[in-house]
């Protein structure tokens, strides 16, 4: 029962952590995206079912490795569980599963074209990735993997980048409405209002 806790532990990290990487392919590359023909979510779907599996062949010979083993850590993976359900559930009243799952971006002749300002948006400009970080937190937190914990410095690293560029897309989309927000709302909340991630 351990080892399958673990391995679910392992697996889940690697979705939450391939997120930004994830993103990464597809927001410097939205123009193009929209103008390839047919369904273009299988082959996103695909990219990051790869992503996945790098990560996963990777990682896979040090998978059950712990830093530590604590009743105490599943507790504080639970917070951080409990942080990350919260987030996301504040999220989806204002923002919506079009926007989520990258529609309004990929097909903006389909779906409104509106810069989420209101909500959680209104105090920080990605919540979304707030709420990732603390799902991929409490699971590495939780579990006490060597290898979450190498995964969730690389989600950082890549969040950080990926913040950048999807600020860059959502400039060229939006112009003076989004440079007007930027400079009024953090990134999330380990950035202050000024920071240029």
């Amino acid at each position: 029962m351990r080892t399958i806790g673990l391995t679910l532990a392992w697996v889940v990290g690697i979705v939450y952590a391939t997120i930004p990487s994830f993103w990464l392919a597809i927001h410097p590359f939205a123009e193009k995206w929209r103008s390839r023909r047919g369904k273009v979510y299988p082959l996103m779907g695909g990219i990051w079912l790869a992503m996945i599996l790098v990560i996963a062949g990777l990682t896979c010979p040090w998978r059950l490795e712990r830093f530590y083993e604590s009743a105490w850590s599943s507790v504080a993976g639970a917070v951080f569980f409990a942080f990350g359900i919260l987030t996301y559930r504040q999220i989806g009243r204002d923002f919506g599963g079009d926007k989520l799952m990258g529609r309004a971006e990929i097909h903006p002749e389909k779906y409104e074209q509106r810069l989420v300002t209101s909500g959680m948006h209104a105090k920080m400009r990605h919540p979304i990735y707030l709420a990732h970080l603390w799902m991929l937190t409490a699971w590495t937190v939780g579990s006490g993997l060597k290898v979450l914990f190498v995964l969730w410095v690389f989600a950082i690293v890549t969040g950080v980048l990926m913040i950048r560029v999807e600020d860059k897309e959502l400039e060229a989309r939006f112009g003076d409405e989004f440079r007007e927000y930027k400079k009024r709302v953090r990134a999330i909340g380990l950035f202050n209002s000024t920071s240029k991630a």
